[in-house]
């Protein structure tokens, strides 16, 4: 949300100080050079990244307009997890057969609605446990395979973000090539009024300045945030593989949440005292 919010407060401030230049917005409102700029952007973005990552990468961005995992939902994914290891501590690990095979019925996973939305992390969660169920995979085994999975998810993170900041480091060229368009036109209008010429020379402009503009204004500002989203959403998957490795090695409920605690970045981690009163709060209920 705060990115579209930035970017807008940034176009509002650039118009703001061109009309108190006297600059007249009509002479920015250029529909060719729109679909020359934006149309050519889009085409080598699919033409560099292919359609299902293009898709994918505009999914990313209208996402920006949901919030980020709050300290809270952190709190939520921690009390959840600890209600699971304490019904596998006191009831064995059969115990958690029902609340991993549909999580959506679980008295206790359907409480964490942000979990639940997340397909990533509830998918990764309960297939997880349902290896640890079988007692197959030893822990360190099971360690290599949920980080297996992460890498492969963050690869696939990798390309929208690369997506999007590819072709905003193409943007300024894709300018450079309308505003040369906008020249040719110029050129067969020369021997004819001033006006006419300094119109069609100012249309041309255009082209650079939203070539640049939406390349540092528009495309690199979503690249960054998308990352920065990523990786607030890689320390909440992070949290359940830790958890997850600790509960495989056998031990206690509070002692895998803290190791999932502790990978949690220091802006939303909540204090150890927090977490252990939530958890015996979630315990007693």
């Amino acid at each position: 949300m705060f990115t579209y919010i930035g970017i807008v407060i940034a176009l509002a401030s650039m118009l703001a100080g061109y009309t108190m230049h006297h600059g007249q917005i009509s002479a920015l409102i250029v529909p060719s050079e729109y679909v020359t700029i934006f149309g050519m952007g889009i085409g080598l973005m699919i033409a560099s990244n292919g359609l299902p990552v293009t898709i994918k990468a505009i999914k990313a961005a209208l996402g920006l307009l949901k919030p980020p995992p709050s300290q809270q939902q952190f709190m939520d994914l921690l009390k959840m997890m600890f209600a699971l290891f304490t019904v596998a501590r006191k009831e064995g690990l059969l115990g958690l057969e029902s609340h991993v095979e549909n999580p959506a019925d679980s008295e206790i996973i359907k409480k964490n609605a942000y979990f639940l939305a997340n397909h990533h992390a509830s998918d990764f969660f309960c297939d997880t446990m349902k290896v640890i169920l079988t007692g197959s995979v030893g822990p360190h085994d099971l360690s290599e395979m949920m980080e297996l999975d992460l890498e492969v998810a963050h690869a696939e993170d990798h390309k929208l973000v690369g997506a999007w900041q590819g072709t905003g480091d193409s943007m300024p060229a894709i300018g450079i090539v309308a505003a040369v368009l906008g020249i040719v036109i110029t050129m067969g209008k020369i021997g004819g009024e001033a006006v006419v010429i300094g119109k069609s020379v100012g249309q041309a402009l255009v082209g650079t300045f939203l070539g640049i503009l939406s390349g540092y204004g528009f495309f690199m500002p979503i690249a960054n945030s998308i990352a920065a989203r990523q990786t607030i959403e890689g320390s909440y998957m992070n949290c359940i593989r830790h958890a997850l490795f600790s509960f495989a090695r056998g031990e206690s409920p509070i002692t895998c949440v803290e190791f999932a605690r502790r990978n949690i970045d220091p802006t939303f981690r909540p204090g150890f005292a927090e977490m252990e009163t939530a958890v015996k709060e979630k315990e007693a209920a």
